[in-house]
């Protein structure tokens, strides 16, 4: 039986007009995500990862390309269908000190979406309760500011807020990524929790393999704007196939006392991406990079049952046998 697909991208772009020309932020992106699981999307600070998460909620509008929601094309839609799609799809972001209203307290903030989704009265005190609870937030903290709590208590309000109106796919903008460890195992579990009970649907995006690796069914690995290499998660730890992801993989500690792994340390010129050359964006970092490379840009190709990579050497590299 054929998966649900909830969330398709189709040559997604978005470019930002700068004083010295174009930058691509997001450059021709393709993925899909089937209803009630998890990509994760991981690169390097600014690879586009958070600005992909952003226009496909319409936070950021596209340059060119679509995005599939279940089965529609709302690419460009109007202000009222906008509102519903509010509802259905959210977002988690990154700091929850900075995304949280200073001058709400707790309550207030939960319930600024039900009270926009018109649910009012008796019913969303109700409701903000309930939610507090499964987040893991005490009662008693709902008089409480952002100021007053620490980020793992913030970062709940957060994702309280996200889910406060039954949404169907969240994206999760490096949700974890500001707080202390034993704290983002926390978030991470409930975040899983919340999945597994609501059949949530989420967009993961983060800098640290190890927290992707434990969420994520899927993993799209980023650079400068470009998707280089997406697969099921095992297959891409066991088996990456770009020179990029698997430098990535060799910075992932291995914990295990006195068990070493060789590190792949990158060199080079990391290019512009305002007005890029049509080129392997990666090739003047890249220990493998040929006259192909600087020639033209790869395409994202199925070089192993359902694992997808950008690169022109990829079967010379890993000596792929289909």
């Amino acid at each position: 039986m054929a998966k649900e697909i909830l969330l398709e991208a189709v040559g997604l772009k978005k470019y930002f007009q700068t004083a010295a020309g174009q930058l691509h932020a997001v450059d021709d992106i393709y993925f899909t995500i089937e209803k009630g699981t998890t990509l994760g999307v991981v690169g390097e600070s600014g690879c586009g990862k958070s600005t992909l998460g952003r226009v496909v909620l319409h936070l950021l509008e596209s340059t060119d390309g679509k995005i599939i929601y279940k089965g529609k094309d709302i690419t460009h839609v109007d202000k009222k269908r906008l509102r519903e799609l509010r509802n259905e799809m959210q977002i988690i972001f990154q700091d929850p000190f900075a995304s949280l209203n200073p001058r709400m307290s707790v309550r207030q903030i939960i319930s600024e979406p039900l009270e926009n989704g018109g649910i009012r009265g008796e019913e969303r005190e109700k409701r903000i309760t309930e939610l507090m609870t499964t987040v893991g937030l005490a009662e008693r903290l709902g008089d409480s500011y952002p100021h007053e709590l620490d980020g793992g208590r913030r970062q709940r309000i957060g994702v309280a807020r996200a889910i406060a109106m039954n949404p169907d796919f969240v994206v999760c903008d490096e949700p974890v990524s500001a707080l202390d460890v034993s704290i983002q195992a926390q978030i991470i579990n409930l975040l899983q929790d919340l999945q597994k009970e609501r059949g949530l649907t989420y967009l993961f995006i983060s800098h640290d393999l190890s927290v992707v690796k434990y969420l994520s069914h899927q993993i799209m690995v980023m650079y400068l704007g470009q998707t280089v290499e997406w697969s099921d998660t095992e297959d891409l730890f066991a088996h990456p196939l770009h020179p990029y992801t698997q430098a990535l993989l060799s910075a992932v500690p291995v914990p295990k006392v006195g068990q070493k792994k060789q590190r792949i340390l990158l060199k080079g010129e990391i290019v512009s991406p305002i007005n890029p050359k049509p080129c392997c964006r990666f090739a003047k970092r890249c220990l493998y990079a040929t006259e192909e490379c600087f020639a033209g840009p790869p395409k994202l190709k199925e070089e192993r049952p359902g694992h997808f990579v950008a690169c022109h050497r990829a079967k010379d590299i890993n000596q792929i046998d289909k």
